[in-house]
């Protein structure tokens, strides 16, 4: 994250994971781009006000959990200034700028959000000019390591062309505003459509044990280096439940959700999480959990959930 007076033009790369640096948080590393991140990092949506609309309850609170996340070891955040609108990223910048070197902020363009709660879409070209500025401004940054096109809509991938949108995102990034692009809520048309474009770099999508409709596409990403960012980890509003997911958390002698991320980093090494949580308790209770080894009965029994 580049906090300098003039911005420069980056060219992305497409790279080939690595475990080079030592990381005390369970799942090792992986390149974005010419990133390295870590495989556990941090999901900051849980931090605004209900309905991810206005600020934090607990606003000493939600620094601390930003705060401890990167104490921790994660060196990679993901936000959207969609989130609050902008309470998110106001938090991140005031409780971690000036930021580390190794931190890693992914944000979202490609939504607003109406008084009501909604999610309207918003890609056209002035709209994706205009949440890059304003992720600029309310990050604190000249440059912004990561940005994820978002589809779709809160029901999910909706088919259709991305080439507009993604063309703007591209000549933001040619223009130095942007380092490295992603795309999200996406099909695996879609994806492929944007990596005729300009490189992606992660795609960020709704999966975990109940949902697995991304294997394939997962699997094709991981042979070419790219990232998989699967989102609602644990169930998101609908916690997972199961019969098998709860014999093998007893078998383990842990919690369900502890076994639904230690599945996800298991599933492939280019699976990076990012669950949110409002409290430094329960990001402990997540980065443990996710070190849960999983044997591979265990793994087949949970492999029958989604399948």
């Amino acid at each position: 994250m580049t906090t300098t007076s003039t911005p420069t033009t980056s060219t992305p790369t497409t790279s080939t994971p690595t475990t080079s640096t030592p990381t005390t948080l369970p799942g090792g590393t992986w390149m974005l781009g010419d990133r390295e991140v870590t495989r556990f990092g941090y999901g900051a949506m849980q931090l605004a006000g209900p309905g991810v609309l206005g600020p934090p309850a607990d606003r000493a609170g939600a620094l601390d959990v930003l705060r401890a996340a990167v104490e921790a070891g994660a060196t990679h955040v993901d936000t959207s200034g969609a989130y609050g609108p902008h309470v998110t990223n106001e938090l991140i910048r005031e409780a971690l700028h000036p930021y580390p070197p190794t931190l890693t902020i992914a944000t979202k363009v490609g939504a607003d959000r109406d008084p009501q709660g909604g999610w309207p879409t918003a890609r056209r070209p002035e709209d994706l000019r205009r949440q890059v500025q304003e992720n600029l401004r309310t990050l604190g940054v000249d440059t912004l390591d990561l940005v994820n096109l978002r589809m779709g809509d809160a029901a999910g991938p909706r088919a259709g062309s991305l080439a507009e949108a993604f063309e703007t995102l591209a000549r933001l990034q040619q223009d130095g505003l942007v380092t490295h692009l992603g795309v999200s809520n996406v099909t695996a048309e879609q994806v492929a459509e944007a990596r005729g474009i300009a490189p992606v770099v992660c795609v960020q999508n709704l999966y975990n044990l109940a949902v697995r409709h991304d294997d394939d596409l997962l699997e094709d990403l991981a042979r070419d280096g790219i990232a998989y960012v699967p989102f609602f980890p644990l169930g998101g509003f609908t916690p997972l439940q199961s019969q098998a997911l709860s014999a093998v958390a007893q078998r383990s002698s842990t919690t369900p959700m502890a076994v639904a991320l230690s599945w996800l980093l298991q599933r492939s090494p280019n699976v990076l999480l990012i669950p949110g949580t409002k409290s430094v308790a329960h990001l402990r209770e997540n980065i443990a959990g996710a070190g849960t080894v999983l044997s591979a009965q265990d793994v087949a029994e949970l492999d029958t959930i989604g399948r």
